[in-house]
């Protein structure tokens, strides 16, 4: 089940609270029903890495297109974006700019998922749900930003970046798996930001 957005708010407040201003909040830190939450918010982090999982075995159950290193050759001829994260794992890390590049990702994951869409009709409610569960998480971020006097960037509700486009079938097959792959790979590094702010 999704995480209510007003509790992924408030862990985000208090991760971001906690990066900016450095000190651990001690009188939360112990707290049963805290560690439940942060729990709970993390299990929906996850949960969007295993939609995008379930969609890469669909991939490779579909087209057998299951190996990365199998397709780099066809990979340098897809003009496909791989964002941007490193402000999420440098030693001089700062929540920030790191939220700010997660935000951008998921808006532009959102968009290149559409092209997934004509490629599995089946499996469309998968897709809807995940692309809902990213734009709650992009705006929830957002909101937090807002909220604690940080700079943030409104990206208009429709999306503005034109989306991939393929010459053949094969190439959007083969683009599709890799905006899955960047798409994992950006999570896992997202997901270990957090789990960086939680430590702190």
């Amino acid at each position: 089940a999704a995480v209510p957005a007003g509790g992924l708010a408030l862990l985000l407040s208090v991760l971001l609270w906690r990066a900016l201003h450095g000190a651990p909040l001690t009188e939360l830190s112990g707290d049963q029903d805290f560690q439940l939450f942060l729990q709970r918010n993390l299990e929906f982090t996850r949960k969007i890495r295993g939609d995008v999982a379930a969609l890469q075995r669909v991939v490779c159950d579909t087209f057998q297109l299951c190996k990365e290193d199998e397709l780099m050759l066809v990979r340098q001829d897809l003009d496909i974006t791989q964002v941007p994260l490193e402000q999420c794992h440098k030693r001089t890390f700062q929540a920030e700019t790191c939220f700010s590049q997660i935000r951008a990702g998921l808006r532009v994951y959102h968009g290149s998922l559409a092209t997934l869409q004509a490629l599995l009709p089946g499996h469309a409610g998968l897709l809807e749900t995940l692309q809902l569960d990213m734009a709650n998480l992009s705006s929830n971020i957002q909101q937090q930003m807002e909220d604690l006097g940080l700079a943030t960037v409104t990206y208009p509700t429709e999306n503005q970046d034109p989306l991939p486009t393929f010459s053949t079938n094969f190439h959007h097959q083969v683009g599709s798996f890799f905006i899955l792959a960047n798409f994992q790979r950006f999570l896992e590094t997202a997901y270990r930001a957090l789990r960086h702010l939680a430590s702190l």
